[in-house]
């Protein structure tokens, strides 16, 4: 049985409110993402990829945020906050992680080469 101490009381005129709010920001964000792709897409250059990738990295870590604060918004006591906090940080340092490694991977070759010869200025 839950710790009466731990347990909330939030109207459910306040959650239908957060979750309002919470799906007009999803929308929000995703018409962003999809205006910001075209954007990329229409200016191809050697920065194309590695703009690309910030993108959809961008747009993983924000939905992963957004169904995070849905799933807060349904918590039903501190111990299921704290619990959700607890996997939503473990799971974005793993991503985060994996993120870095798709960036360096992704580098344009020859970006930090300084082993490459430089041509004579003379």
């Amino acid at each position: 049985m839950p710790d009466p101490k731990t347990q909330m009381e939030i109207p459910a005129q306040v959650r239908e409110l957060a979750e309002k709010s919470l799906d007009q920001t999803d929308k929000a964000f995703s018409s962003f993402m999809e205006a910001a792709s075209k954007s990329v897409s229409m200016f191809p250059g050697p920065m194309t990829n590695v703009a690309i990738q910030v993108l959809a990295i961008t747009e993983s870590n924000l939905k992963a945020s957004l169904i995070h604060a849905k799933k807060l918004v349904q918590a039903k006591d501190i111990d299921e906050i704290m619990q959700l906090q607890s996997e939503f940080m473990r799971n974005q340092f793993g991503a985060g992680a994996e993120q870095f490694k798709q960036i360096l991977g992704g580098a344009p070759s020859g970006a930090n080469d300084t082993t490459k010869e430089k041509p004579d200025l003379i």
